[in-house]
């Protein structure tokens, strides 16, 4: 892939995680985040946009969430499991992003909120549409998915150098 053609990023957060005596950490998903996380997978694929790469946080409820996710698109693309993403904050998650090889075009990230959110933000800057003003005005619900365009290499990956493009959430 060339550095002058767009790339994206699909950012998923993790679906409705369940609150059992277990440590953050290994809390699984709700029976909401069961029928969200393929929900939003069939989306996904209702688009054609099909991720090349997946990095997955190490938590139970991401996991979880990308097995089902996953199980909706018509090929399931490389996964790594990154225990950088646990947690992370949006400059943590771009400097993961920065390290995706230059033949990926599209990658699709299963994180945390506030991480997530913050990443969509930051990275799409102020570009003038109605998709990033919504997103700030609904948050970023639980198995939500956003998608950008990015016209930089990974390595030159900063904020304000993505386009905000499509953004999707489960409803009840």
């Amino acid at each position: 892939m060339s550095v002058d053609t767009s790339r994206r990023i699909i950012v998923l957060r993790h679906a409705k995680a369940d609150w059992p005596s277990v440590p953050d950490h290994e809390r699984p998903l709700a029976d909401r985040g069961r029928r969200d996380a393929p929900a939003s997978g069939r989306w996904l694929a209702g688009l054609g946009l099909l991720p090349d790469l997946a990095l997955c946080s190490t938590a139970e409820r991401t996991r979880e969430t990308w097995k089902l996710f996953a199980h909706e698109l018509p090929t399931r693309p490389r996964t790594v499991y990154e225990d950088r993403l646990y947690e992370a904050a949006p400059g943590q998650l771009i400097e993961v992003l920065q390290e995706v090889p230059d033949e990926v075009g599209t990658v699709l990230l299963v994180g945390h909120n506030p991480g997530v959110q913050g990443l969509a933000e930051v990275l799409a800057g102020d570009h003038d549409d109605d998709t990033l003003p919504r997103l700030r005005a609904t948050g970023f619900p639980t198995a939500a998915v956003a998608v950008l365009t990015v016209d930089v290499p990974w390595k030159a990956l900063e904020p304000g150098t993505a386009r905000l493009t499509t953004f999707h959430a489960p409803t009840d």
